[in-house]
């Protein structure tokens, strides 16, 4: 590469901060052209030995610095890229800095930039040093003190964190704003917000009596979009107080929504600033799938006020301690306001297509890694998302009861700190005598642990023996793989379906279920009293994150699809049943041999489409077929064409098998009345949209009038939607062409519902390739500068439309790599998130291989990437 090669941070040279800061006070003058920040820090070292004190700083223009109301002269202090380090301080003193920046120049959206005619900020994890000289850590925590003036006409609201103190009309048409935050927080989680905003208004009793004022902040277009995250936060509130014992500790909280932003949502301290995509719904412009991540999102945001603010990170390293944290607590209130078992396939789904390949990957990490380059490179699923299976194995291992009285030492120990992982696991281990020693193994080793699991049954002595071997890939940061903690729960079936109660190891158990503890790299379990061969119902509820590998014959699947009493292990089975089928079909492709549909399959597909079940939603699980994105990572090296002409003809051949019956489904499943965002009439919808989907692929029967009319006649987005991607996914291409025109020039004012439609064609198998994604880059209502309009054209493209992305002539990565690169120079968050798709070269067949790393060189030719790029090519190229 022609860069220079940036440094690695690395955990073990973690030093505490010489210097605290007891309070911060800041002023914001917020101009068209510029904005000045004037801070005034009262600070002290905290060492015995006198130290510098170096700042971080970037894209800054230093106005002045003094000390204890001293200007210093250029000689007293030294100033470089990034960094202002002043040396010979006293003890105890007064910094004054101001900077001058440019907001509306502010392409990265780090520190304070502006969002359409909007100010605002975004800080983690290191934005901050983009607004002023500033000590940029987590460990270093302040009161803070925010004062901001602005032109009164173009930003009547001005929002900081904390309460509002103070208002005041300023001379030639400007105000001001006051906010106080008496709760000492780090600089990541500051937040301003200046602009024409209107908002809603609610209020929340806390358990302990204190009237809590909620308001939600929009752009004035977007004011009828507020309502159904406002409940969501009432939830929240309600649930984290039953659940957890939290309550909030401020008499105000405030959401802004903001249409440019690189994340989902940000829970700075009583101040949330959300993508406006993960806060604005109503029934005509949002899907089911939106409200329900919505609810998620403010669910997660808010319970960050005790597992992240409160509570904080000592350094990023420490990242999962409030990422994997929380991301287990919105889980468990998805899961209890609404389907758990749905919830729980929908997020072991995630983890086992995109965290596992991340663990197979050349950016494998720990979820505590032990260094990394550029911070933002660890918003990763590996943090969030194994993360919160790591925090619900120690459940697991644990049970409910004790986990709480951990959570609860937890937070009563360390409120107001900034701590670590290890801090976490100690809570837990003190408040239920457990010994974790093992299971901090999680937290520094690398990759997907495998179990390798054999089974024996003893008809005389009426044992069953199951030997369970495990085994975890070779990473970076570890010779040796020391065996993990397993939590491994197991239930067996019976001949009849019936659970058994289970002996093991002469350990008798009251459960169906039994979590056995897997600690040995090989170790056998025996159970007594086990009259028949049982069929094992293993890892129930996705108990660990590990792939599992034994023989399941087609029969034992179905046998655990009809009777198992674990939801999740129930759809598993299928899954694993359909997986199988489409592999081998897979390599029927390769050798040009005519395709047969396998009959066990159908008639499980034909069972399930027989009569409507109990649950609707987990029915419409039950009738999904495994992704593409799945049956990928289920090959070491993934034919792609060859997976998803397999995966269409399972597709086809259930379509034209079965569609009168999911006909009949999609007729019964109507919701009648005003729509409604309930768990039941989104499992109808969800239910419904998935058997039109099915019977569009029909090859006897043109159902494609009945999309067209569902599509045409909608009173919800849900059904609006799903009906135009019923056409936009079929033969039907005229009536497509037609449905996709009349949609845009219906919704084209409104920028979620246009990136929705940006989106649809750029994951559909029926675009043109290269050409048409590059058609889509050239429509008036792409932006570059978006990162929700590039997600929805460049990241659906080479993210979920992996036929095109991974055509044979490898355009499709040339193109990616293209994108990547002009991004890098526009905001490099989002160019290095982008990475991903190409970052797996090693795991697809040639020749797509060798041209997914030839478009990785492409980029790695460029000079000046930045710190987020350079990281993941170097580490791609190097794997």
């Amino acid at each position: 590469m022609k860069n220079a090669e940036p440094k690695a941070i690395f955990l073990k040279d973690y030093q505490a901060p010489s210097f605290e800061i007891e309070s911060t006070h800041f002023t914001f003058d917020l101009y068209e052209e510029y904005t000045l920040v004037t801070s005034i820090l009262k600070m002290k070292q905290t060492q015995n030995q006198p130290a510098p004190l170096e700042l971080n700083g970037q894209d800054l223009e230093l106005m002045w610095v003094k000390v204890n109301d001293q200007i210093l002269s250029e000689d007293q202090y030294a100033l470089q890229d990034e960094s202002l380090t002043i040396a010979a301080l006293p003890d105890d003193f007064t910094l004054s800095i101001q900077t001058k920046i440019k907001p509306q120049e502010n392409t990265a959206l780090e520190g304070l930039y502006k969002s359409s005619d909007m100010f605002c900020t975004q800080c983690e994890a290191e934005g901050f040093r983009r607004i002023t000289y500033f000590l940029d850590r987590p460990d270093v925590m302040s009161v803070y003190t925010v004062h901001i003036t602005a032109d009164k006409s173009a930003y009547p609201v001005l929002l900081s964190n904390g309460n509002l103190v103070a208002t005041q009309d300023e001379s030639d048409g400007r105000h001001s704003a006051t906010w106080h935050d008496p709760h000492k927080k780090p600089c990541y989680l500051f937040a301003l917000v200046a602009g024409d905003l209107q908002h809603i208004e609610d209020t929340f009793t806390t358990m302990s009596g204190v009237d809590v004022t909620l308001r939600i902040y929009v752009e004035p277009q977007n004011i009828d979009k507020c309502d159904y995250a406002m409940g969501a936060l009432k939830r929240s509130m309600k649930w984290d107080e039953e659940v957890y014992g939290r309550e909030y500790d401020l008499n105000i909280f405030n959401i802004v929504a903001v249409d440019a932003f690189n994340m989902g949502a940000m829970e700075n301290k009583s101040l949330n600033i959300f993508n406006s995509s993960c806060v604005l719904a109503n029934p005509k412009t949002a899907t089911d799938a939106t409200f329900q991540r919505i609810e998620a999102i403010v669910a997660h945001e808010y319970f960050h006020n005790w597992s992240g603010n409160r509570v904080t990170c000592r350094d990023w390293f420490q990242l999962s301690l409030k990422e994997g944290f929380t991301v287990f607590r919105d889980s468990e209130f998805s899961a209890d306001m609404g389907s758990r078992t749905v919830k729980r396939i929908e997020d072991v789904s995630l983890l086992r297509t995109a965290q596992f390949a991340e663990d197979a990957g050349p950016m494998a990490h720990p979820i505590l890694p032990a260094s990394f380059i550029e911070i933002s490179n660890f918003y990763t699923l590996t943090i969030y998302e194994k993360g919160a299976e790591v925090v619900r194995m120690i459940h697991n291992i644990l049970g409910e009861s004790l986990f709480r009285k951990g959570s609860d030492l937890y937070f009563e120990r360390h409120d107001g700190q900034a701590v670590t992982t290890e801090h976490f696991v100690k809570a837990m281990e003190d408040a239920s005598g457990k010994d974790l020693s093992q299971f901090r193994h999680w937290y520094h080793q690398a990759g997907t642990p495998e179990l390798w699991v054999s089974d024996s049954y003893n008809e005389s002595a009426q044992t069953y023996a199951l030997t369970i071997k495990q085994t975890c890939r070779d990473t970076s940061e570890t010779d040796i793989k020391k065996p993990y903690h397993i939590p491994f729960a197991i239930g067996l079936l019976d001949s009849a379906g019936k659970d058994l109660t289970l002996s093991c190891n002469s350990s008798a158990f009251n459960d169906a279920t039994q979590v056995i503890n897997v600690t040995q790299h090989e170790e056998t379990f025996e159970f007594e009293g086990v009259k028949t061969a049982p069929v094992p119902s293993m890892l129930r509820g996705f108990s660990a994150p590990v792939k599992l590998n034994y023989d399941y014959q087609p029969e034992q699947l179905m046998h655990l699809m009809a009777h198992d009493s674990d939801g999740f292990n129930q759809w598993d089975a299928g899954q694993t049943l359909a997986t199988s089928v489409i592999l081998s079909l897979s390599q029927d492709v390769l050798a040009g041999t005519d395709l047969k549909m396998d009959e066990n399959l159908l008639a499980v597909y034909a069972k399930w489409v027989a009569e409507l079940s109990d649950d609707l939603a987990k029915q419409a699980q039950m009738l999904s077929l495994p992704s593409l994105a799945y049956l990928i990572e289920q090959q070491p090296q993934a034919q792609v064409h060859a997976l998803y002409t397999a995966r269409t003809f399972v597709k086809q051949a259930i379509s034209d098998k079965l569609h009168n019956e999911f006909n009949e489904i999609y007729v019964a499943c109507q919701v009648s009345g005003p729509y409604e965002p309930t768990h039941d009439a989104m499992a109808k919808r969800t239910l419904k949209n998935l058997c039109l989907q099915y019977m569009i692929q029909a090859q006897s029967k043109d159902y494609s009038a009945i999309a067209q009319t569902q599509f045409e006649m909608a009173d919800n987005m849900t059904d609006q939607y799903t009906g135009l991607s019923a056409l936009v996914n079929s033969n039907h291409q005229e009536k497509a062409q037609k449905a996709l025109a009349s949609f845009y020039e219906q919704w084209k004012e409104d920028v979620l519902v246009t990136n929705m439609w940006l989106s649809l064609q750029a994951a559909s198998d029926y675009i043109d390739g290269v050409a048409g994604a590059n058609a889509l880059l050239s429509h008036p209502a792409f932006d570059i500068k978006n990162p929700n309009k590039v997600r929805a054209v460049i990241g659906a493209f080479a993210g979920q439309n992996l036929r095109h992305y991974h055509a044979q002539d490898g355009l499709g990565y040339n193109w990616l790599a293209d994108r990547i690169i002009e991004l890098d120079a526009l905001n490099p968050q989002i160019a290095s998130r982008l990475l991903g798709p190409l970052t797996k070269w090693k795991r697809i067949a040639q020749p797509n291989s060798s041209k997914m790393k030839q478009a990785l060189e492409k980029i790695a030719s460029r000079g000046n990437l930045s710190k987020d790029v350079y990281e993941v090519v170097s580490k791609s190229l190097a794997d």
